[in-house]
């Protein structure tokens, strides 16, 4: 038997709690009217032309609802008599008490927790079912999340948010994103939440859990394995156990773990500093340039706080020849070669045990921010000459870290999120580092050229990594010249359409075609149907070269030099003369 994956009704819930709530009041006044207009209705009024006149139920209508409204028009349609004066009065007394007991219940019903959250369930859903293009589900909306949202939005890619604390989702509302955000406060890990945030739509193209809880995580990613085999997960993992079960899940599932992350980027530091400032500025950091290389040195280290950071980073000195010397409040020493390890906290009794006279760098990797830039101060009133790494755990605390003036500082939340950033809107972007980094002779030749070509193009403006499928639906003019029978050169489209002998400001990183990659294509590279085409540019340069690969006009005239003729009469024109003259040239 097929479980039901439906979500349920929004908007039946809302109209179950409404009439659950006013059902009492809306009985109480269907009461009262039908009763003082039936009443009403039988009471003879005065003799006009000797005849008694009676009120219509209509007229006996009329007469209660102008005066539920207080507004009075009188005795219409003739003068009443006492008796029916006197039930009048009676009548607008009961209704009066009828309506406060029905405003009442509304107003207790616009403040039932129930009734808000249904609605804010069916807003939820309905601006979900509104979205008619690919989207994501990040799940959970803290540092993390907020500047993954963020990116996501700013390259043009739809996001649905859900998080547990009503104040994220607030403030989510809040910000000026370019496209709407839609956001619900609720337990991502609960199935039916993820169904509504669009979970089994043809749309939804994957599944970011990064919530500050990591069996949530590892919760939400089982869920959504098994509600959609076919969708892919992000997910973020500081422990190794949580790694191994969501490695098991099967599908397309990439995990992401900080520490890991900043390993790999300080062991690229060390052995290749032209690499660490590439990568700096790629991601976005705003203190990234390619003009200022980091490059720690080499000789003793201190690591302060021996957390999955301390260790990873431990590993990645130890494999580069660096001594260490650790100070951690608890005795967990693994297999790695620790030359001193100190038990207690760090202050200057401890740093001098480590050897902080003769060290040249110090890592503070503890998982509270006071802790971190109380380290650094005493480390640097012992030995000012440190080289300092710091690991920031707030994003609220940045003033504090920015003022403290650090060598380098490991913001989890940022690592996590830039990471994810680029496996959602670049992809191919790991193949272009690998190809980096791969110990290969003039490699780091390769790496200056690459940077080199970067300044000259882009200089100090924003580098922009964009991602190009050539399809029908985003390329439509090169599939076009393709099913014509023409070839499309790499130089065609990248070539500045206000000119075509130059170039725009891009350097395209990697060509995907079917399984295989070219990394650094040349210009004369044939392009093919369904490749894809990663490249960093500027802004404006990224909105030219997707007019040279959807406009045919414009793409003729890269490729050929010529315009060619537009509208039905100058096609026929150009057809019947220009290749009568060009009979002519060849007789």
């Amino acid at each position: 038997m097929t479980p039901n994956l439906k979500p349920n009704n929004e908007l039946s819930r809302v109209s179950f709690i409404v009439m659950r709530a006013m059902r009492a009041p809306l009985m109480a006044l269907l009461i009262v009217y039908s009763v003082a207009i039936l009443v009403m209705s039988f009471i003879p009024g005065l003799e006009v032309a000797g005849e008694v006149q009676y009120l219509s139920i209509f007229h006996c209508f009329y007469f209660m609802t102008y005066t539920a409204t207080t507004t009075g028009f009188g005795e219409i349609p003739v003068a009443f008599s006492n008796a029916q004066r006197l039930w009048a009065i009676v009548c607008l007394y009961v209704s009066v008490v009828t309506w406060f007991y029905a405003l009442g219940s509304i107003i207790r019903l616009f403040q039932n927790i129930f009734f808000i959250r249904a609605v804010e369930e069916w807003r939820f859903s309905r601006s979900v079912r509104r979205i008619i293009g690919p989207f994501y589900i990040v799940c959970g909306f803290g540092d993390t999340g907020s500047v993954l949202v963020r990116g996501l939005n700013d390259a043009g890619l739809n996001v649905v948010v859900i998080d547990s604390n009503e104040e994220r989702i607030q403030a989510l509302l809040l910000r000026n994103y370019k496209g709407s955000v839609p956001g619900l406060c609720a337990d991502a890990s609960i199935p039916n939440y993820l169904i509504e945030a669009g979970l089994l739509s043809t749309y939804c193209q994957g599944v970011v859990s990064i919530t500050s809880n990591e069996e949530v995580n590892l919760k939400i990613s089982a869920v959504v394995r098994l509600l959609n085999p076919t969708v892919g997960i992000i997910t973020m993992s500081k422990e190794r156990d949580y790694e191994e079960t969501l490695a098991t899940l099967g599908g397309e599932v990439h995990i992401v773990d900080p520490f890991k992350t900043f390993a790999k980027v300080l062991n690229a530091c060390i052995n290749n500093p032209e690499f660490y400032a590439l990568n700096n500025w790629l991601v976005g950091d705003k203190h990234g340039s390619l003009k200022t290389y980091v490059h720690p040195p080499v000789g003793r280290w201190i690591i302060c706080g021996y957390g999955r950071m301390g260790m990873e980073a431990n590993h990645v000195l130890t494999k580069n020849g660096v001594k260490t010397s650790v100070i951690d409040p608890h005795l967990r020493k693994r297999d790695e070669e620790i030359e001193t390890y100190i038990v207690g906290g760090t202050n200057a009794k401890t740093l001098q045990m480590a050897g902080i006279d003769e060290a040249v760098g110090i890592l503070a990797a503890a998982n509270d921010d006071g802790c971190n830039l109380g380290v650094l101060l005493n480390a640097r009133s012992l030995n000012p000459d440190l080289f300092t790494i710091v690991r920031q755990n707030s994003h609220k605390n940045e003033l504090a870290f920015t003022m403290a003036d650090t060598d380098m500082i490991m913001q989890p939340t940022l690592v996590t999120a830039r990471k994810i950033l680029l496996l959602l809107i670049a992809p191919l972007l790991k193949h272009f580092f690998a190809y980096l980094l791969a110990k290969v002779e003039g490699r780091e030749k390769v790496v200056t050229h690459v940077i080199s070509l970067l300044r000259k193009k882009i200089s100090d403006q924003t580098p922009l990594l964009v991602t190009i499928d050539f399809t029908a639906e985003k390329s439509g003019a090169v599939i076009q010249s393709l099913n014509a029978g023409n070839e499309v050169l790499l130089r065609d489209i990248i070539a500045d359409p206000r000119g075509r002998e130059k170039e725009l400001d891009l350097v395209p990183f990697v060509i995907k075609s079917g399984e295989k990659e070219t990394v650094l294509p040349t210009a004369d590279y044939s392009i093919k149907k369904g490749d894809q085409l990663l490249f960093c540019g500027t802004k404006k340069a990224k909105q030219l070269l997707k007019s040279n690969i959807n406009s045919e006009y414009t793409l003729s005239y890269l490729r050929t030099g010529q315009y060619p003729a537009m509208g039905y009469f100058m096609a026929w024109y150009d057809k019947r003369f220009n290749h009568q003259e060009s009979m002519n040239e060849k007789m």
